[in-house]
């Protein structure tokens, strides 16, 4: 009689996201996940290919998860760009492992910088146009020359170089949109 499966894919999903949230992308290997779902690896490499396959579908967890994230911050800034580098900058600081797994992960992201930001709601697409909406001839250079700036500020934070709060924050990005426009 076969045995029954008692470890599913979805367990082992939720087990490496965690692990990668907790502890770094770099620690989802076999016998840290093993260990993390309760099982030996025998049933990890039933359920994938490979180690790889695993942390593809941790990306995707991870970028269910800041699409969430963003949507749950409260959005009420009216500069364009603002509410966006505000999510970004406090998951960099709140959620860092994560950051460095969709945002710094040296070409293993499953999803580009653009899919990630404008999520399933076109949140980089309404900011985009917000700003064309308040007179920018260049929206699109306007977002990547201040997203230059978001994203040394969220870098930043994760080193500990960064101590401004809030209130300073808002006003550079204020003053950094205004310079960019």
């Amino acid at each position: 009689m076969a045995r029954k499966q008692t470890v599913l894919k979805d367990d082992l999903l939720k087990a490496a996201f965690d692990l990668a949230r907790d502890e770094g992308y770099q620690e989802v290997t076999a016998r840290k996940l093993a260990s993390k779902a309760g099982c030996s690896t025998q049933p990890i490499f039933r359920a994938y290919a490979n180690m790889e396959e695993v942390l593809a579908e941790v990306i995707d967890e991870g970028a269910a998860f800041f699409e969430k994230y963003y949507d749950s911050y409260p959005k009420i800034q009216q500069t364009p760009f603002l509410n966006l580098g505000l999510v970004y900058i406090s998951f960099a600081e709140k959620e860092s492992n994560l950051f460095k797994l969709l945002f710094m992960n040296e070409g293993k992201q499953a999803k580009s910088l653009y899919e990630l930001l404008n999520g399933k709601n076109g949140n980089l697409i309404k900011e985009i146009n917000k700003a064309k909406e308040e007179g920018c001839a260049d929206p699109q250079g306007l977002f990547m020359r201040i997203w230059i700036f978001i994203h040394g500020i969220a870098c930043m934070t994760i080193k500990g170089d960064y101590d401004l709060g809030i209130t300073d924050t808002i006003q550079m990005l204020k003053d950094a949109y205004k310079a960019f426009k």
